[in-house]
């Protein structure tokens, strides 16, 4: 089997001829690390890889810029621009309007001081331009070259969908975005179905050209002790939008789509599985301790999943990793479940340990590599 024949199987409980191999990358600082270490070829973008040798080639490399083929997210009518800088951070206007601090000491999330969307219908009307899909620009100018290019890639094909929670989250910050379905139902309503309208939209017109094995829904919706929207509010504003994506992109020929959302996932798993989420990532096992073999006693085969091991396992050595790994045999077994390490890989993580956690999970699934 190939790379993507195997990835569908697993996931649609079909025979395949052995487990992939692949993480969840690293962070920046962990490939600095591994490169001083010796690891030939490091990527340093923050979503790839690095490919590191006895590995299946990395799913996810390109996928968060649509592989070059779609610009998909909002279009800026302008450049970026420093504003201040300093020893530790800088400030930077974004091409939105959007002020945002930036630390220059390591991965972190940026502050935003002043948000690109502010929570009123005035800057909506103004932003929502942004997002038209047919902005000059949306699709390269060599695009039949890049998508002959893409469709015979060997490694497993995703595409970012655009998400309905996590992009307005990101324009508005969090507080102004949690409080809007009470302060302006209406509103909220309204740029979330413009959000999947315009993405559908393009969507259609990639899907035309290009094959894929899963759509990508990058939400992260959830923290530590749950989600960041209840229940109730996912059932009244996202999930009729949701369900016609899943249903269009199935019908426009990709077989799998999947929900990627941080955190403690359990209260809106029924809810996802209603809107026709075929998997869901990266089952982070985090202080509330996730459990993939309980996960699918409770939900069923109706939950696929695509992660599950415990990153913070794999500097401790064999016993560890086993003790981890071992008991998700017979979810492997089962089907529907593609285990690897629940998020990027920090950097107490050496090149050697990493490489200890490749070989004992080889061993632990019987897996036998070309």
């Amino acid at each position: 089997m190939n790379h993507r024949e195997r990835f569908v199987a697993i996931f649609q409980y079909q025979p395949y001829d052995r487990l992939p191999v692949y993480y969840f990358g690293t962070w920046r600082e962990t490939k600095e690390r591994w490169r001083q270490e010796g690891l030939d070829g490091v990527v340093t973008s923050a979503s790839a890889g690095p490919d590191v040798p006895g590995m299946d080639p990395d799913w996810e490399a390109g996928l968060f810029g649509a592989h070059g083929l779609l610009a998909h997210g909002p279009i800026a009518p302008r450049k970026s621009e420093v504003v201040e800088e300093a020893d530790e951070y800088r400030i930077v206007r974004s091409g939105f309007g959007g002020l945002f601090k930036k630390s220059k000491l390591g991965s972190t999330m940026d502050h935003m001081l002043e948000p690109d969307l502010k929570p009123t219908r005035e800057d909506w009307a103004r932003f929502r331009k942004y997002l038209d899909p047919d902005l000059p620009g949306r699709f390269p100018a060599d695009f039949d070259a890049q998508a002959r290019a893409f469709n015979d890639r060997q490694a497993v094909r995703a595409f970012p969908t655009g998400d309905l929670f996590a992009k307005p989250r990101a324009w508005m910050g969090v507080e102004a975005w949690s409080c809007l379905p009470y302060d302006d139902p209406a509103l909220y309503e309204e740029i979330i179905e413009t959000i999947a309208n315009n993405y559908l939209a393009l969507h259609i017109r990639l899907l035309a050209s290009e094959k894929f094995e899963f759509a990508y829904f990058h939400e992260d919706c959830c923290f530590n002790t749950g989600p960041l929207i209840s229940p109730e509010i996912y059932r009244r504003f996202y999930h009729k939008h949701y369900l016609r994506m899943n249903e269009a992109y199935h019908k426009l020929g990709v077989p799998l789509t999947l929900m990627d959302s941080d955190g403690k996932v359990d209260a809106l798993i029924p809810s996802w599985l209603e809107s026709g989420f075929d998997i869901v990532f990266p089952i982070e096992v985090g202080t509330w301790k996730a459990n993939p073999v309980e996960l699918r006693r409770r939900f069923g085969r109706a939950l696929r999943m695509f992660g599950g091991v415990n990153k913070h396992v794999i500097p401790r050595g064999e016993r560890a990793i086993r003790a981890e790994l071992e008991p998700l045999k017979p979810l492997v077994e089962e089907g529907g479940f593609l285990p690897i390490p629940d998020h990027r890989i920090p950097p107490d993580c050496s090149l050697e340990q990493f490489r200890e956690y490749l070989r004992v999970f080889k061993d632990v699934f019987g897996i036998e590599m070309e």
